[in-house]
């Protein structure tokens, strides 16, 4: 699933870009996943380099959107960055942080949708690995990897938590692991499996995941766990 941040200190702006964003979905057959910022402060608070669209305002009175995009790219070179701004002036410096484009104030449907449409066709040249498993409901279900939050073991079976839904499961959460191995997925827990690139925190001995969930890290697993987060982070940051 796409993930779009709208990074927007206007609340009429917003309004018209998530007005933008649904008729997109509905005319193109598409479903995002959308999350909201007030300010370049907001959006880089805990910021993880999961986001594929930033449509991101330059001016914002904490932090303005090209300070807050030159902090983005430091951890994060792949998500596509496009300057939401009332001033065409600011495309050169936008070229500075690797951004895509820029749509003018006021946004209108025809800029954004050519705009959205470009955006998805680049995104859709790059590979996404996927998973295809057999859910209890006898169904069989195709996701991204990227799109997993945290596996939990859950008696005969295994919840995939994803970022808008759960998948149940009738296999092992040592099965899972293998599958995934060399990935992004680590134990926190000898009940949990998470994504360490949805840790948004850690507090104590929990660690916070995109969505609010708190996952508590067994005293055996906490030094490695926070030692693989680190390592991911840290290699995030240098992807090119």
């Amino acid at each position: 699933m796409i993930r779009v941040g709208i990074v927007e200190d206007d609340t009429t702006a917003i309004e018209r870009l998530l007005s933008h964003v649904d008729r997109f979905q509905r005319s193109h057959d598409e479903t995002f996943h959308v999350g909201a910022f007030r300010d370049g402060a907001d959006v880089l608070a805990d910021y993880r380099p999961d986001w594929d669209v930033l449509l991101l305002d330059v001016q914002m009175p904490r932090v303005d959107g090209m300070t807050a995009a030159r902090r983005i790219r430091e951890v994060d070179s792949e998500v596509i960055i496009v300057f939401i701004t009332a001033s065409p002036h600011y495309a050169v410096s936008g070229y500075e942080v690797g951004a895509l484009s820029y749509l003018l104030k006021p946004v209108s449907y025809a800029s954004f949708e050519q705009e959205m449409t470009r955006i998805l066709s680049r995104l859709r040249r790059r590979p996404r690995r996927e998973l295809l498993f057999a859910a209890t409901g006898g169904g069989h279900h195709r996701i991204a990897l990227d799109d997993i939050r945290y596996i939990e073991s859950v008696r005969h079976r295994v919840d995939v938590h994803t970022l808008d839904e759960t998948f149940s499961i009738a296999t092992t959460l040592k099965s899972m692991e293998a599958q995934l191995e060399g990935g992004d997925f680590l134990r926190c827990h000898n009940g949990l499996l998470v994504n360490l690139r949805h840790v948004t925190g850690i507090e104590g001995n929990d660690c916070r995941v995109r969505g609010g969930t708190r996952l508590p890290i067994s005293r055996p697993r906490k030094k490695e766990f926070l030692a693989a987060l680190a390592e991911h982070v840290g290699a995030r940051g240098i992807a090119s």
